[in-house]
């Protein structure tokens, strides 16, 4: 059995995940509190698993059911539970949202620094990412909206929008390992493309996030295998333009 029939006939045997598009009680989301639009909630001092917004399938062809049932629950709940269990006890700590912990990692206790690095930037990073997906039903790649102010930012920094996503697509194959790829909006207002390694956040270097893709091998390997382009490419038909134009907006109000 190869690594892919592997970690399909895992998930399937245990039976874990039977979210579909009817998520179970008790998962909440909660409203954005950063500019950027990530997504990640807690209630007091515990992090839950917000909804996904959309069936497995709806992503298909470009991301599959099975890669979605795992990566959101199997990877991004067992951020969530990781999170909750380190933070537990930390009386200073209660109250303080995931992008919080990361823009304040200094005062998190150092024993426990790494695991909330690690675990409130999965949490962030993935809330954020399943906001910025929709099914394109176009047959082309989706882009912003004409005339946009979102638009018209991309063409003035990078060209055009096949300049940009060029550059995007560059700057996420080229991550070493596990990592993520960003368009974000730098202190100055300009747009940036930018690279973060694990499961660090731009937030964490003074960005506010606009779009992010997940090119850890869990985000893509079952469809592509090591074919990392491949996933880049398919990720362009699944964007959620609406979205990051608001956050653009939000941004650089």
């Amino acid at each position: 059995m190869n690594r892919r029939e592997l970690l399909r006939s895992a998930v399937l045997a245990t039976g874990a995940v039977t979210l579909g598009s009817a998520l179970p009680g008790g998962i909440i989301s909660a409203a954005p509190v950063q500019a950027g639009g990530a997504t990640a909630s807690s209630t007091g001092a515990t992090y839950v698993l917000p909804p996904l917004g959309y069936a497995f399938d709806a992503l298909e062809p470009y991301i599959d059911k099975a890669t979605m049932e795992i990566h959101y629950g199997k990877h991004h709940a067992a951020y969530v539970a990781a999170l909750n269990k380190a933070v537990a006890g930390q009386a200073a700590l209660k109250g303080k949202s995931a992008e919080e912990l990361l823009v304040g990692l200094d005062q998190v206790p150092e024993e426990i620094r790494t695991t909330v690095r690690n675990n409130a930037g999965g949490h962030v990073n993935h809330s954020f990412f399943w906001k910025s997906l929709k099914k394109n039903d176009s047959g082309s790649a989706a882009a912003p909206a004409a005339g946009s102010a979102l638009a018209k930012a991309i063409a003035d920094t990078f060209g055009d929008h096949a300049k940009f996503y060029e550059a995007f697509d560059k700057a996420a194959t080229g991550v070493f390992g596990s990592g993520w790829a960003w368009l974000v909006v730098k202190a100055d207002k300009a747009l940036a493309i930018v690279s973060t390694p694990n499961q660090d956040n731009p937030i964490m270097n003074g960005h506010k996030p606009l779009l992010g893709l997940d090119v850890w091998e869990h985000a893509y390997y079952l469809k592509h295998q090591n074919k990392r382009k491949d996933y880049v490419d398919a990720f362009a038909n699944v964007i959620d333009w609406d979205a990051v134009d608001k956050r653009y907006e939000l941004a650089v109000s």
